[in-house]
């Protein structure tokens, strides 16, 4: 891992020793490689200290060093956790987990991070697993698709949720065919905590933040579609302050 930014040698030096960071920080001294990616931030004025940054953003290389993904940001105040990256990956989520089960599925959801400071880009995934012989309805079906659902919060901004590649299902006393899903599968959805000042203030006296919602689906096997059913999510996340120069 490498990180490059705009900041001086020093500012860097500084900031990795407070972090503890270990990875090598570069210093573009003028933006010139930022430039040179067609990453410069043309919203920020130039009379301002975070002139010469950079759209925040991260590549992913494979090992033999072709970029095989990159997830950026709009807002300069906004940043995908390296956590966040791994889960959109296909990795595991670091923070809180909740689990349930029924006689339809199994559910594990967790947070890619278990805290996060105003600006933080966090993704929330949802790992479902059928029961044997049932199925649950893909987006394109005209019946009830599973969907995560959000509860509405000031201080988070939600993207729609991602879902992976369905497989299609032949319903034969209907004789239609349908997108579902029967085999384990994930939910991904991204979070950004608000990093407005308004949003600062009010995170500023807050030491966590609730992330809550429910994963709502009807259930079907090859002869019988069951009663829609919502599960209940809720995730505390604990909450940090911005590291402000000194």
């Amino acid at each position: 891992m490498v990180g490059v930014s705009y900041d001086p040698v020093e500012t860097l030096a500084t900031f990795a020793k407070a972090r503890g960071i270990t990875f090598p920080l570069l210093s573009d001294t003028g933006s010139a490689i930022i430039r040179q990616y067609g990453l410069f931030n043309e919203t920020v004025a130039a009379n301002t200290r975070p002139y010469g940054v950079p759209h925040p953003g991260t590549f992913v290389l494979d090992p033999s060093r072709k970029v095989t993904a990159r997830y950026f940001e709009q807002e300069y105040q906004e940043r995908s956790t390296a956590a966040s990256i791994i889960v959109r990956q296909g990795g595991a989520g670091r923070g809180p987990t909740v689990t349930a089960a029924n006689a339809h599925l199994s559910v594990k959801a967790a947070v890619s991070d278990g805290t996060v400071a105003p600006g933080s880009r966090v993704t929330l995934a949802v790992d479902v697993t059928p029961a044997r012989n049932i199925h649950v309805y893909a987006p394109g079906a005209d019946y009830q698709v599973i969907e995560l659902k959000l509860d509405p919060n000031p201080l988070l901004v939600t993207q729609p949720v991602q879902y992976p590649t369905s497989e299609r299902y032949h319903f034969k006393p209907l004789n239609e065919t349908v997108p579902v899903f029967q085999k384990p599968f994930r939910l991904t959805q991204d979070v950004t905590i608000a990093a407005s000042r308004e949003a600062q203030k009010t995170l500023a006296g807050q030491q966590t933040l609730t992330l809550s919602g429910k994963l709502e689906y009807q259930a079907c096997d090859d002869t019988i579609c069951f009663r829609p059913t919502a599960i209940p999510l809720t995730f505390e996340l604990k909450v940090k302050p911005l590291d402000r120069p000194q």
